[in-house]
């Protein structure tokens, strides 16, 4: 997508398979589903990509409440649930904020810099609901240490990074950043994460080298987005074909 965005096409969407090999053994994992992908051009800033993604799933929540109010009051005879309660402007809640958030609530959160548990979500998601109203937010400013080497620094901070999780009841739908589009800034994050850039990854820089617009992106889970839309009690029963470790 990224190297489509050096080619010159503004947005770029995509919906595909996603194949994981983590022996990932929970309600929430597959070792297969099917992302929903976008990338785009940003002018002055990559909060642009996170107000697109909640101008979408505005109109997808309220879309399933009017077009489908039927259909969903089927699936909530056996699997209670409410409509998703989301803000009119995007709801994006900064790492130093979550950490603040999340000691409040009793957990150990170390350095600050590691990755959040399942369980510190979940909680977290709770008191944004109670904080804010919003089953639907945006944890933005994750330590760089944590996200991929085509994560764009923060320019103040590089402690902390330009990329965002987004949130639906308390779990991870979405992962997302603005890319790091300056090759030689792009090849020195890949020597301090310690890797090999090999032909795969040269070409991917490469394809920066004769000029790319700043551009960020978003990757979603649509199994994920399902089973917490509409309260399942696990990721399978929004499969058809579900893969997973076993």
């Amino acid at each position: 997508k990224q190297m489509a965005i050096s080619s010159d096409l503004e947005r770029v969407f995509e919906i595909g398979p996603v194949f994981r090999a983590e022996k990932s053994h929970t309600r929430r994992h597959l070792c297969e589903f099917t992302g929903l992908d976008l990338e785009m051009a940003i002018k002055d800033h990559y909060m642009e990509t996170l107000e697109v993604v909640h101008e979408v799933f505005k109109h997808i929540f309220t879309g399933l409440e009017t077009r489908h109010a039927k259909e969903l009051a089927v699936i909530r005879e056996q699997y209670p649930s409410s409509a998703v309660t989301f803000t009119e402007e995007p709801c994006i809640v900064h790492w130093p904020e979550a950490m603040e958030i999340l000691k409040g609530e009793g957990f150990d959160m170390g350095d600050e810099m590691g990755d959040l548990t399942g369980a510190m979500e979940l909680a977290l998601g709770a008191s944004i609901k109670e904080k804010y109203g919003t089953d639907f937010f945006m944890l933005d400013k994750y330590p760089a240490e944590i996200r991929p080497f085509y994560t764009m620094p923060d320019p103040d901070d590089d402690r902390f990074s330009n990329s965002y999780d987004i949130f639906l009841r308390g779990q991870e739908i979405c992962s997302g950043a603005q890319r790091c589009h300056d090759p030689d800034l792009v090849m020195d994050i890949i020597e301090k994460k310690g890797m090999e850039a090999g032909d795969g990854l040269k070409t991917y820089v490469e394809s920066f080298r004769h000029g790319v617009s700043p551009h960020a992106g978003a990757g979603f889970g649509l199994e994920r987005v399902v089973f917490l839309y509409l309260g399942l009690d696990n990721v399978r029963k929004a499969s058809m074909f579900p893969r997973d470790p076993n």
